[in-house]
C-alpha cells in the first residue's frame, strides 16, 4: 500500500465549490482479515445514467501532468486504484451557472474512497502527487478523436497552476 509522504494533503471539495454536473460517489469498503471488497459503480447508480462506452486504465509515474482534456459528448467516471492524484476541473460550458469555476482536489490513497463523475464540457487534468497512480475510468462513449479536445496544461486562461503543490488544508 502506498502512503502519502505529506499527511497535510487533503481533499478540497466543499459543496459550494462543486462544478455543476460533477458528482462524487462515496464508496463503502467491507474489510476483514483477508483484505477488502469495494463496489465502484453499478448501472443502477443515479450518477451512472447513460450509455457505457469503455473501461480504461492509465498508469502514471511521479510528477506526471496530464492536462487539459475535454469532451463535447463524453462523460468520464474516475477511480484511483493506487497512489495519490491531484485532479483539476474547469467548467468550460458558457451556459453553465458554474462557467469558468475550477475544482482542485486529491483522490487515491489516504483520501476518501470515491468515484468522480466528470460531465461533457468540463476540462479535466491530473498530476501524480505520489505514484505510481493507477487511474481506472469508465467513459460513456468509445474513443472518438473528434470528441477529444486538448488545452495545454500551462494555458494562462485556465487559471490553474499545476507546478504548485497539491491543495493543503
Amino acid at each position: 500500500m502506498t502512503f502519502c509522504k505529506n499527511p497535510d494533503f487533503v481533499v478540497k471539495t466543499a459543496d459550494s465549490n462543486i462544478i455543476q454536473g460533477v458528482v462524487f460517489k462515496d464508496l463503502v469498503t467491507h474489510t476483514d482479515e483477508r483484505g477488502f471488497f469495494r463496489e465502484i459503480i453499478r448501472t443502477t447508480d443515479d450518477f451512472f445514467q447513460g450509455s457505457f462506452g469503455q473501461w480504461s486504465q492509465s498508469l502514471m509515474f511521479d510528477g506526471v501532468i496530464k492536462a487539459w482534456h475535454m469532451h463535447k459528448i463524453q462523460t468520464d467516471w474516475w477511480f484511483i486504484g493506487g497512489g495519490i492524484l491531484r485532479v483539476g476541473l474547469c467548467d468550460m460550458r458558457p451556459s453553465s451557472p458554474t462557467y469558468r469555476k475550477t475544482m482542485d482536489f486529491l483522490m487515491g490513497d489516504l483520501q476518501p474512497s470515491r468515484v468522480v463523475k466528470i460531465p461533457p464540457g468540463v476540462a479535466h487534468g491530473c498530476k501524480t502527487v505520489q505514484g505510481p497512480v493507477n487511474l481506472f475510468y469508465v467513459t460513456s462513449h468509445v474513443y472518438n478523436p473528434a470528441d477529444e479536445l486538448r488545452i495545454p496544461y500551462d494555458d494562462p486562461g485556465m487559471h490553474f497552476d499545476w507546478t504548485s503543490g497539491p491543495p493543503i488544508k
